[in-house]
């Protein structure tokens, strides 16, 4: 799986690096819920339509070191799944996809990542669902930048036959699906290393 994101917003790239080379991001943060959100989207209906959903329960983690490497986690509860249809949340939920009785997380986790000299972040990883782990890597774009604040957004195109999600009668609905985070972070008290 892997990702790429559309572009750093006006300055917050610049604005990145400065922090990062004066050591500025070095630290623990704490996901700022709230403020983040995972979606979804797959192509339904021999991609006629465009089904659309988030998650609404997330957590989440990261350390900043003081060359600016970052390594952290995102966990999402696979049963907070909404596409704003019952019946279709309930069947996401089960053995078919998520199985989320059995594996209620979602689990991001970055053991590796690192700002380009063009603002982004770059990474590896895993991502977790379903009882299935495979390697993840992406690339996130910095909206906002801070020494408080990190709000990162990345788009995550995921082949859901790798996790076993394979459930499309008369294959009407895409193996790809596409994860949209927006993850903003804010600095934990004495979190610098």
């Amino acid at each position: 799986m892997s990702a790429a994101g559309g572009g750093p917003l006006a300055g917050a790239g610049a604005g990145v690096l400065a922090l990062v080379r004066d050591g500025g991001l070095a630290g623990r943060w704490r996901l700022d819920a709230p403020a983040s959100q995972v979606d979804f989207r797959v192509r339904h209906f021999w991609h006629a339509i465009t089904v659309r959903g988030w998650f609404e329960q997330i957590d989440g983690e990261g350390t900043v070191g003081p060359d600016g490497t970052v390594t952290g986690q995102l966990v999402i509860a696979a049963a907070s799944l909404n596409t704003k249809n019952k019946q279709r949340d309930k069947h996401l939920r089960s053995a078919d996809f998520f199985d989320a009785s059995q594996h209620p997380r979602v689990v991001v986790t970055v053991g590796q990542a690192a700002l380009g000299a063009d603002g982004r972040l770059t990474g590896a990883g895993t991502l977790e669902a379903a009882g299935v782990t495979q390697p993840l890597t992406f690339t996130a774009d910095v909206a906002e930048a801070s020494a408080e604040a990190v709000t990162l957004r990345a788009e995550v195109a995921v082949d859901r036959s790798r996790f076993g999600m394979t459930w499309s009668p008369l294959r009407m609905a895409a193996m790809q699906a596409t994860g949209v985070v927006t993850a903003r972070f804010t600095r934990e008290t004495g979190g610098n290393p």
